[in-house]
């Protein structure tokens, strides 16, 4: 069998470890992606072209660059192997264990996935409604495509500027309770830094815990805690894409390089099934619309009508052990003390709860003035659409 033939078979058995019907080229789009995985990703594309010297010359440069990158290894290995004579799958090494190579072709898999099918150009994903101007990013994992997404605030505007492989839960997504070994599903905030030379060395170079579980968690009794965005052992490169305990974790290299941000306190961590792209402008519509609802109950508040305020509330709103009834009952005892009430918002964010059917968390920075009382507070709400076509809260409390 000539070396042509063998590219040939190659990259056939590349086409069904992906289940793609065409090498196309990956879209003219311009994003951030580790060098080494650029190089990884090109080999491929010559694998796809039939060339397989070019690819054989590309991969040894990785591997020597970076020995700790087990999938590189794999498909040196592999290219080695098809100069030599004929293989039947990608990963073809005797001495690794069947779960090794799953796992290598499952990174295989959603690594080139990712450089295949890229967001279309100038989408921005629908969860993201509103990014307070007090908060310069945001992340975003999407769980299919084992994708961290950093996005930042550019000239006013949110824009896609980093993203990186990333990896979930053993057992997948959905967390539910302590040891389940998922990674959690909703809206979530880093809740500090921890420095790599603090913890053991599977948590790699740090760690930012988030928190979970948030307020939705906690309604739905989800149990468990120590939910963490963290690097990877000092001698690997990457995971596969499902390895964790529950937590996300991303090359020591990605870690750094978030490290390496001004503040990461509050950025917000949505971790979604799998990302839907929008146009900003259709967000932008969504949004105006929900923001008229909330100046509304604003604005309600203000008036002192106890009926038109607390038709903003679900029947289902809970606020610490008081029910729906009860609340109001409260409020209205609060409220024959007060002669005015000055609500004030601004530092606002809205996100669409992912995962969750019509549900929104909304953040603000709340300036609160009565007659009798003053103060200021971050303050988090879950709205929800409920079946009427009305927004309501279900959920208030400090942010």
């Amino acid at each position: 069998m000539n070396t042509k033939t063998r590219a040939a078979q190659l990259s056939i058995l590349l086409l069904c470890l992906l289940s793609l019907t065409v090498l196309a080229e990956a879209p003219s789009i311009t994003t951030s992606s580790h060098a080494d995985e650029d190089l990884l990703i090109s080999t491929f594309n010559e694998v796809g072209d039939h060339r397989i010297d070019h690819a054989l010359g590309q991969i040894e440069t990785l591997v020597q660059r970076n020995p700790k990158f087990r999938l590189a290894q794999l498909v040196y290995a592999d290219l080695l192997l098809a100069k030599a004579g004929p293989i039947h799958d990608l990963g073809n090494i005797s001495r690794a264990s069947s779960e090794q190579i799953s796992n290598l072709r499952a990174e295989a898999r959603v690594r080139l996935k990712h450089h295949r099918f890229q967001p279309p150009p100038g989408t921005l994903p629908e969860a993201l409604w509103q990014l307070s101007e007090d908060l310069p990013r945001v992340l975003m994992v999407d769980v299919e495509s084992a994708r961290l997404f950093l996005f930042e605030r550019r000239e006013g505007r949110l824009q896609l500027t980093e993203d990186y492989y990333a990896t979930i839960g053993k057992n997948g997504m959905r967390k539910l309770r302590e040891g389940d070994r998922k990674t959690p599903i909703g809206v979530y905030f880093v809740n500090g830094r921890i420095d790599g030379k603090q913890l053991p060395d599977r948590y790699g170079a740090g760690a930012f815990p988030v928190n979970y579980p948030n307020e939705w968690d906690r309604l739905q009794a989800r149990t468990g805690s120590g939910i963490w965005l963290h690097g990877v052992p000092s001698d690997t490169f990457s995971r596969a894409p499902r390895a964790s305990d529950g937590c996300v974790a991303i090359a020591n290299e990605d870690l750094k390089s978030l490290w390496g941000r001004t503040d990461m306190s509050n950025t917000p961590v949505l971790i979604s099934p799998a990302i839907q792209w929008q146009k900003p402008t259709v967000i932008e519509e969504k949004t105006a619309d929900f923001v008229a609802n909330l100046e509304r109950w604003r604005k309600d508040w203000q008036s002192r009508d106890l009926t038109a305020y607390t038709g903003h509330y679900s029947r289902n709103f809970r606020s610490g052990r008081l029910d729906y009834q009860s609340w109001v009952e409260q409020k209205a005892q609060v409220n024959r003390n007060k002669h005015f009430i000055e609500v004030g918002v601004r530092k606002l964010s809205i996100f669409a709860y992912p995962g969750e059917s019509n549900l929104l968390v909304v953040n603000f920075e709340q300036d609160y003035r009565s007659n009798n009382y003053h103060g200021q507070m971050r303050k988090r709400q879950y709205w929800r659409l409920e079946a009427d076509g009305i927004w309501r809260i279900i959920y208030e409390g400090k942010g």
